[in-house]
């Protein structure tokens, strides 16, 4: 053997890696040394010790928490990077001082926290209650109904509420410069990382308005801290105080990420995968015992799935009480929900259904509306009156039940003579509308927006004294009753029963769907007898009813009313049905195969020569692109190379960046792809929790590149990226603050020819 021959450190374990206690020293006496003593450790056993994270003689080393030990030094140099992201994102916060892009939503959702006034958006509530506190402790009193883009602020404190993102957005910089040396990366590294940031066009742009997507970014970079940290405390000794505290802090993280935006849930994939890898590491040391593996199986399953689901259902809690009265989403829910709203209550009503009874009857399936009419035609077809699905309350919903198969079809039944008859399954009946004297009808006649063969126009028709005709008539046909009434399922019960309505002469079903009417009928939602009906479109129920022979004596029914668990599911389905139906094109919506390459932007605003348009810093974005393509195929020829033999993972220096690039392209492509899956819109800023990754992926592979220079070397190389960076965030400034420029600037600045931002 080769007396220059030097054994090769062992491979220091990548990120998440199993940990252990130092083994036992082993007792291996010889002739030439036959008396050693037990706290030796010879030069192998040294290097395997300190691997383990434990020092001279198996003493533990004591580290800094989360893995961070940064000098004095970087603390100031960070506080400076800080000063100057401060700078960048509040500079002239104020303008414009009209209302921008998707503030329309979002300051409009403030409004109705304020006012009290429940609404349905997409989006779980943390961010918008941030924002809404801002707009609360300054006073503001939910009276701007922030209508249009471009209206001017009036008696609204806007640069308070664009505080918030823009506050969230400087934090994200000391965020990736910690996380970047948690990391294990060179300081130099860290704050190329954290001045990318800074100056990143887009993210900058994003964060200065009252929109969501700067708090979704700070808690993506609060989570991948925290799980870094928490990471490099497992790797030195798990189940200490600082270890509970890192796990349990980056779960509630998890919870925040997720309650601003439901992308959190990529996030929360990025520490479950990570999480995997950790426990099937342990599960493969065969020193960890069962026990101790489900120990810390079950700390994981606690504090990274228990404690977030927690969180994200207490901001649900919050969002319930204070959006205790009714206001314009209501629609959107079942009407066991809505009567938990203020001003939605109902008295007690009868429960028994029978000839003579004035009802109000609710569709089941589409947010419950009414049956409805008004006296107003359809301009085609029988030019009849129309008959619609109305959301709310109103005098146009009441119907009165007559026998079609009795004399009591004649208009002069009094329903107070006679005993009382009960609607029972097959029972043939006419609704008279009470309100304009005219009866449910159907023929054929084609409706007039559903216009196919199946569907007919459901009109009222008939006159003071006009007994009707046979095309008044309907079959009730009871499909289900409430287990807790078995009086349901043989008779018309209120709130209980759901029945159809089939049509005598042309076998259809009354029908409704989502579709809207235009103009000339207010937009309330279609009516329709239709023969294919599907039955969950074709089911009803009475929600009120009385009867001029029901004493107070008779037994009365109301809504059973959900408590908080209920209400919860019943907005995360709403949510996910309203979210999947954003279908519709938007003049700037974007795929995901252009987000990388930054083929386009968003037009935010535009007055007077003036734009903010979102678009990304050219060299961060493209920069960290490439990092991501260049990664890929490494990593691919490093693969091809281990199947052929070669031993590039025996080499510590390469499993230290594998599992660090590793763990940072995971976190970019589960941010990344499964938009590939989403139908509905899509924008640039969907792209940037994955930038965020990206970028750091790219700092990663230049500490990587510029390992083996000399510090001064390293620093002259990142000084004059930042310099690049920064001459380009200032060439894009005017649309990041909508400054005023010349047509020449606007020109100069079209590097591409797909952004379509105009002077």
């Amino acid at each position: 053997m080769s007396g220059s021959f030097r054994a090769r450190r062992p491979a220091s374990p990548p990120l998440g890696l199993a940990h252990a206690h130092p083994p036992p020293p082993q007792q291996n006496h010889s002739q030439r040394f036959p008396q050693r003593r037990e706290d030796h450790l010879d030069a192998d056993e040294r290097r395997e010790m300190a691997s383990l994270g434990f020092g001279p003689r198996g003493r533990a080393r004591t580290i800094a928490p989360g893995g961070l030990s940064l000098t004095i030094g970087e603390w100031r140099l960070l506080l400076v990077v800080v000063v100057i992201a401060a700078g960048v994102r509040m500079f002239r916060l104020s303008r414009p001082n009209s209302v921008v892009f998707d503030e329309v939503h979002f300051g409009k959702f403030a409004s109705k926290y304020i006012k009290t006034r429940y609404y349905v958006d997409v989006h779980p509530p943390l961010a918008k209650l941030l924002i809404t506190l801002a707009a609360f402790v300054s006073g503001y009193d939910g009276n701007f109904d922030f209508k249009d883009i471009g209206k001017v602020y009036e008696n609204v404190p806007y640069v308070a509420m664009r505080m918030v993102p823009a506050t969230l957005g400087v934090a994200v910089i000391p965020l990736t410069y910690l996380t970047l040396r948690a990391l294990e990366c060179r300081a130099t590294t860290a704050l190329l990382g954290s001045l990318f940031i800074t100056f990143e066009n887009g993210l900058i742009t994003q964060s200065r308005h009252i929109l969501l997507d700067s708090p979704l970014i700070f808690f993506t970079a609060l989570t991948t801290f925290l799980w870094v940290g928490f990471t490099n405390e497992d790797r030195h000794k798990p189940f200490t105080e600082q270890w509970w505290l890192w796990l349990t802090l980056t779960g509630l993280s998890l919870g925040a990420v997720v309650s601003c935006k439901w992308v959190g849930l990529f996030t929360i994939a990025t520490v479950g995968f990570a999480t995997l890898h950790q426990l099937w590491t342990l599960l493969g040391d065969l020193r960890v015992t069962p026990r101790l593996f489900m120990k810390h199986f079950m700390a994981r399953a606690l504090c990274l799935i228990v404690v977030p689901i927690l969180f994200y259902m207490a901001m649900f809690e919050i969002h319930f009480l204070i959006l205790e009265n009714s206001g314009d989403g209501d629609g959107f829910m079942s009407s066991e929900f809505q009567h938990t709203l203020g001003g939605r209550g109902m008295q007690d009503t009868f429960a028994d259904v029978a000839i003579g009874s004035t009802v109000t009857i609710r569709h089941v399936n589409t947010q419950g509306g009414y049956l409805h009419s008004h006296a107003h035609n359809f301009p085609t077809g029988s030019k009849q009156q129309q008959i619609t699905l109305y959301p709310h309350r109103d005098a146009n919903n009441n119907w009165l039940i007559i026998n079609a198969t009795s004399d009591n079809g004649d208009p002069s039944y009094d329903p107070e003579i006679g005993p009382l008859e009960y609607i029972r399954p097959f029972a043939q009946i006419k609704l008279q509308h009470l309100a304009t004297d005219k009866r449910l009808h159907s023929h054929d006649f084609r409706p007039p927006v559903s216009d196919v063969d199946f569907q007919n126009e459901v009109s009222a028709y008939g006159a003071p004294g006009f007994a009707g005709d046979a095309n008044d008539n309907w079959i009730v046909e009871i499909e289900g009753g409430d287990r807790r009434d078995r009086e349901s399922w043989k008779r018309l019960r209120t709130l209980r029963t759901h029945f159809r309505l089939r049509h005598t002469l042309q076998g259809c079903y009354l029908f409704s769907h989502k579709i809207k009417l235009p103009e000339w009928g207010f937009e309330q939602q279609e009516v329709t007898c239709n023969k294919n009906a599907v039955k969950a479109n074709s089911l009803w129920y009475i929600e009120t009813n009385t009867h001029p022979k029901l004493d107070d004596n008779a037994q009365k029914v109301n809504y059973r009313l959900p408590g908080f668990l209920s209400k919860f599911l019943e907005l995360q389905a709403v949510m996910w049905r309203t979210n999947a139906g954003l279908t519709d094109r938007h003049i700037f919506d974007s795929r995901p195969t252009s987000w990388p390459r930054l083929r386009r932007g968003i037009n935010f605003w535009v007055k007077d020569h003036r734009q903010i348009y979102l678009v990304g810093n050219p060299v961060v974005w493209w920069l960290s692109t490439l990092a991501v393509l260049a990664y890929a195929g490494v990593r691919g020829l490093l693969i091809l190379r281990a199947q052929r033999g070669f031993r590039d993972f025996n080499n510590s220096k390469v499993v230290k960046y594998d599992a660090l690039c590793g763990f940072l392209f995971m976190g970019w492509a589960l941010h990344y792809f499964p938009f590939y899956l989403m139908s509905r819109q899509l924008f640039l800023h969907h792209y940037f929790p994955a930038l965020y990754f990206a970028i750091l992926l790219s700092c990663a592979c230049f500490d990587l590149l510029t390992s083996s220079f000399r510090p001064r070397v390293r620093f002259y190389i990142a000084a004059v990226l930042l310099v690049v960076a920064i001459w380009t965030f200032a060439h894009f400034s005017p649309l990041a603050y909508g400054s005023p420029w010349t047509k020449a600037q606007c020109e100069k600045a079209k590097w591409l020819k797909t952004w379509d931002f105009s002077w």
